[in-house]
């Protein structure tokens, strides 16, 4: 491959990939997607810029090597466990429903096994990048469906390895092919074996003694020469480059450094994801879109509502509630990046044909594409499944939807949803204070720790007005919203609103562009907790600088003001009164420390007159340890002392001078 074709072929993509990106994000489409415009466009099928098949079989080598490697990166068994439900039941749910809806249009139709079981490996994978960031954008990662998504989604990342391995056996019809099936697999078995027995004790060895050189660029050498390594030695094993570089990651991933890793390489991933999907673009063929567009809508609404089913049928398997089930399937609802890795092998061992190949990377762009607009509509369609609730509730296994509230004759009561950190802290409070309060929770583990240990808790979905009315919302005092799921919160404030007006609904949100819907819905007081850190952050600053505790509450409480009044009309609110510029500029706060030699020492504060001869006020003393906010004029300064002076930087220099010998005449 000529180097100074390969230099120009790369820096074409990367300037192409600017300009589609950029018009996709401004669709909100996702970037993904655009990468395969690109490819398609500069590809050999489209613009043939880059016409060299060659070249592009490398890239698309190159592009998954790196793709893996920082999937497995990510990728590790905390993740497991956090979803440790979602991923025993929910995935292999998913992926035995979705291989069953193949085999039986297989009997029907009277297809090709082998090729049956293939497809529905390449369909039964999700896009683990789109649902992660779709997950993220819209703070759903930490949500029921959203766990519940991300379980599946780690249990079909897993999959592909033995997908990857079944293959080449699925398009060999040799007698000897299930031996040689089980030597890969044992093969496999063992070189897992030796990673786990590597991540456990040679590698962290390695890592500690390379840190310790201080050497950020041998750093970064030994995490490629680990991760290169291993994909390497991998091929030698018989098994892909791809696998190998999957291990790597994980491997690093499970060591102390793997933060420190991920940060030397994070401003390469998304390079190294577009070079990916531009490579798997180049690949496909436009013709075939326009050729087949009935075939090509067709499977792409197959796909959709096959996966959306599948999806919603193994959340549903874990327990979870129907409006869960309904948003964790739209989410899986399209094919994922490593169906296009599983998708090459089958194309080399010809298990497909060019032309479905084609057909099969339209229907996943397709796909792909449409996944943000379904996930933002995802809870209209929750919401009109409501009206089938009950139905849900006679599942088999299912645990019924219907809090099993004991009588509850208090009134003036606390309902609190969810018991997350905040419900948690909630609680406690108002049993130190005896408040009546009752905790509701879609978690059936949690509510049974929580039960065990003493905890008012009940299962039950507050975005259910039956639960609702079992827990007497209609006689409760406070409703506290501490849940993670966007979509149930506002929900929840609405039916709650609907059932008693004179409620008052505190709403734990993480953004503050959700406040607004949420006023509007009926929540009285909104705590988004971005603006909320962003206080305390200031508060932690200012305390650090002395400043007297009650000056930075009282400057919290004037952010609050200030910045919800923003938030809430859209423009600035006037100056506080000791910030305006007719008033004060440039309005600082500092502390004076009273030395030894201090020409104020053993001075009375009447006597010094500092406000009246410089300026500046005084606001506050600290002696000992002890801060004195509103000093006496017969106060004695002593040695150790320091004082808190307000005013411009003028006047505070002019009063400094007053109290230290440097600066004193």
């Amino acid at each position: 491959m000529d180097e100074g074709h390969a230099l120009r072929d790369v820096i074409l993509i990367f300037t192409v990939s600017v300009g589609v990106v950029f018009l996709f994000q401004k669709l909100r489409l996702p970037s993904i997607a655009g990468f395969l415009v690109v490819g398609t466009l500069v590809g050999p099928y489209g613009l043939n810029l880059i016409s060299d098949t060659e070249q592009v079989k490398v890239l698309a080598e190159i592009g998954v090597i790196l793709l893996l490697f920082t999937i497995g990166l990510e990728f590790s068994l905390a993740k497991v466990r956090s979803s440790m439900i979602q991923f025993i039941v929910g995935g292999p749910a998913q992926m035995v429903s979705v291989l069953a809806l193949f085999l039986g249009g297989s009997l029907l139709l009277h297809t090709d096994l082998n090729a049956t079981i293939f497809a529905g490996f390449l369909v039964t994978l999700s896009s683990t990048a789109i649902v992660l960031k779709a997950l993220a954008e819209r703070g759903e990662h930490d949500t029921l469906h959203g766990r519940s998504a991300i379980g599946i989604l780690i249990f079909q990342d897993l999959a592909i390895v033995p997908m990857m391995l079944m293959t080449p056996f699925l398009g060999n019809q040799e007698s000897e092919g299930l031996s040689r099936i089980l030597l890969t697999l044992g093969q496999s078995l063992v070189l897992v074996t030796l990673v786990v027995i590597a991540a456990r004790v040679l590698v962290p060895k390695l890592l500690d003694h390379i840190v310790r050189t201080r050497s950020r660029e041998l750093f970064i050498l030994t995490i490629v020469v680990l991760g290169l390594g291993t994909a390497w030695l991998t091929s030698l094993m018989g098994l892909s480059l791809a696998l190998g570089a999957f291990i790597a990651g994980l491997l690093i991933s499970e060591s102390e450094y793997s933060h420190q890793a991920f940060a030397e390489v994070l401003p390469f991933r998304d390079s190294f994801n577009s070079l990916f999907f531009v490579s798997i673009g180049m690949l496909m063929d436009p013709r075939v879109v326009l050729e087949h567009p009935l075939l090509l809508v067709g499977m792409v609404g197959a796909v959709v509502i096959g996966k959306f089913v599948t999806g919603a049928v193994a959340v549903l398997a874990t327990g979870a509630p129907l409006r869960s089930a309904i948003l964790a399937g739209v989410a899986l609802a399209q094919v994922g990046e490593f169906s296009f890795i599983l998708a090459q092998e089958g194309l080399m061992v010809g298990i497909l044909d060019h032309n479905t190949y084609n057909v099969f990377l339209a229907v996943s762009v397709f796909t792909m594409i449409i996944t943000p607009f379904l996930i933002q509509g995802a809870p209209r369609i929750a919401r009109r499944a409501e009206a089938i609730q009950r139905l849900n509730q006679w599942l088999p296994g299912r645990p019924s939807l219907r809090a099993d509230i004991p009588p509850f004759k208090n009134r003036d009561h606390v309902i609190i949803v969810g018991y997350g950190l905040n419900g948690r802290n909630l609680a406690q409070v108002l049993r130190d204070f005896e408040i009546p309060y009752i905790v509701l929770d879609i978690r059936g583990e949690m509510v049974q720790q929580a039960t065990r240990a003493g905890v008012l808790i009940q299962y039950g979905d507050a975005a259910n007005i039956t639960v609702l009315h079992q827990a007497h919302i209609q006689y409760a005092k406070v409703l506290v919203v501490a849940t993670s799921d966007p979509f149930a919160m506002r929900r929840i404030v609405q039916l709650a609103r609907h059932v008693n007006p004179s409620l008052h609904i505190v709403v734990r949100t993480r953004y503050l562009r959700e406040r607004k819907e949420l006023q509007e819905l009926g929540a009285d007081e909104i705590v988004p907790e971005e603006f909320e850190t962003s206080i305390e952050i200031s508060r932690l600053v200012l305390h650090s600088f002395q400043v007297p505790k009650e000056v930075v509450l009282e400057k919290a409480e004037q952010i609050r003001r200030e910045g919800y009044a923003f938030l809430q009309h859209g423009t600035l609110p006037e100056p506080a009164p000791h910030s305006r510029s007719e008033a004060r500029q440039d309005v600082e706060v500092e502390t004076c420390r009273i030395d030894d030699d201090s020409p104020a020492l053993g001075q009375s504060l009447s006597t010094l007159a500092i406000q009246q001869r410089t300026g500046a006020s005084l606001v506050a003393l600290m002696r000992a340890g002890h801060t004195d906010t509103n000093p006496s004029d017969k106060t004695v300064l002593e040695a150790g002392d320091i004082a808190v002076l307000l005013g411009t930087r003028d006047t505070i220099q002019h009063a400094i001078g007053l109290l230290v010998a440097s600066q004193a005449d």
